[in-house]
């Protein structure tokens, strides 16, 4: 890990793309923009920038901890804890689904009202050169509710229209890429979705749009404090290249709308 922090013009205050949302004695957390790494990858060994650097500027140049993963292309929420002990409750309690996260999503097509994906999962490894070893298959969870669709005059797939979904995803297992993945098994996969997407929709929405990012960004976390045990409701609306796209589902249409 790079031994770069706050005093590093790189990682100043006014350079920081992280957004702190809360802050105690234990616990920092923050807004992650979509294209920003949360740590070192064997996968990305060339990039330089991390979340992690970023935090722990933010933390006065002392050492912070993931609790958890967020995908590079996913913005949103991102818990670090301040101390080993409480990274350790935290993540455990996180493993055993004491933790309620929320994520809003754009999708190809038009999804029931509501439902759960219950659909076992591979696991992916780290590094994709050893994509072709034997991994362990997890049970994986997902609940969905539909917020928003619409329909818009284009033909992409051989359709006269095109159908999208802005819908709330509640992950009740914590599986590597377990949304895009689940979202791609029902065929209803998140737009801008470069490995579990379909290709013609994330060009459309990224020459109309000019947005060719991930839409998918983690909104909302609910859990008991690891230290105080008091119940912690955090919140993030989306950022701008996110919020850019909603007014296709509906004119004055706000992410705040779907707490």
């Amino acid at each position: 890990m790079s031994n770069k922090d706050q005093r590093d013009p790189q990682f100043l205050p006014e350079k920081n793309p992280l957004t702190e949302i809360y802050r105690d004695d234990w616990l920092l957390v923050v807004h992650k923009p979509a294209g920003l790494l949360v740590h070192r990858s064997p996968i990305d060994r060339h990039e330089t920038e991390f979340a992690l650097q970023y935090a722990r500027a933010m933390n006065g140049g002392q050492y912070v901890y993931p609790v958890h993963r967020l995908d590079r292309p996913t913005s949103g929420l991102l818990v670090f804890a301040r101390d080993q002990q409480t990274a350790s409750t935290l993540g455990k309690a996180m493993m055993a689904g004491a933790v309620r996260k929320t994520y809003l999503a754009m999708v190809r097509g038009w999804l029931p009202e509501q439902g759960v994906i219950d659909h076992p999962l591979r696991d992916e490894p780290e590094d994709k050169r050893r994509k072709g070893d034997p991994q362990p298959v997890r049970e994986a969870l997902t609940r969905y509710r539909r917020l928003a669709t619409t329909e818009i005059p284009v033909e992409i797939e051989g359709y006269p229209t095109s159908r999208y979904s802005l819908v709330a995803l509640y992950p009740e297992t914590g599986r590597k890429h377990q949304l895009r993945r689940h979202m791609k098994h029902i065929s209803h996969p998140i737009i801008g979705d470069a490995n579990h997407g379909r290709g013609r929709h994330n060009r459309y929405f990224a020459k109309r749009f000019g947005q060719g990012r991930l839409m998918l960004a983690s909104t909302s976390m609910d859990f008991l404090h690891p230290v105080t045990g008091v119940r912690l409701q955090l919140n993030a609306e989306p950022e701008a290249s996110f919020l850019k796209l909603l007014p296709i589902f509906g004119d004055g249409l706000l992410a705040s709308d779907f707490g």
